[in-house]
């Protein structure tokens, strides 16, 4: 059984693990208007990670007894400067959400419950893929902003991202 507290929490966080969905999905539209479809596709692959992700915290909190509760989600920011205005808003956005997630770790133990912390390695671990995998996007285009053709570039290798569900425990 799941404390009342590690339940809320984890509630909350499939709210922002929602809204981090809805923020990659407003950043596909972004995209999508300036025609650069391999971006938009990174991000279309981004927003299943994050639906993946808010669905494995429901299916957990539902396994030990929690019950799930909704809220509203945060309507997104639609409008960017510039793509790498929009990688460097997804690269803090990830900082947020580790952030998030070792706090998450910290109340599991807190509350001395073990199953929830060895559930939330996984979430630690992708953090640091996430932040990583951004901050690499950032880097390839502030080096484009004296050669402005890399984007089409980049654009054909974003259009090759795939999304690949998460794994089950143990496989």
């Amino acid at each position: 059984m799941i404390s009342k507290k590690m339940e809320k929490a984890l509630n909350e966080q499939v709210n922002a693990e929602l809204y981090s969905a809805y923020l990659y999905l407003s950043m596909e539209a972004y995209f999508k208007s300036l025609n650069l479809n391999g971006f938009a596709n990174w991000m279309r692959v981004q927003t299943q990670e994050e639906v993946s992700h808010a669905m494995k915290i429901y299916g957990f909190v539902d396994e030990r007894g929690g019950r799930i509760t909704l809220k509203t989600i945060e309507g997104p920011q639609t409008k960017w400067d510039s793509p790498l205005a929009v990688f460097k808003d997804i690269y803090k956005h990830e900082q947020k959400v580790t952030s998030l997630i070792n706090d998450l770790v910290n109340l599991a133990i807190e509350e001395k419950d073990h199953a929830t912390n060895t559930f939330l390695q996984w979430f630690v671990n992708e953090q640091v893929e996430e932040e990583a995998s951004a901050d690499q996007v950032v880097q390839q285009l502030k080096i484009m902003e004296k050669a402005p053709g890399g984007m089409f570039m980049l654009d054909r290798e974003l259009a090759q991202r795939v999304f690949t569900p998460p794994a089950a425990e143990g496989e």
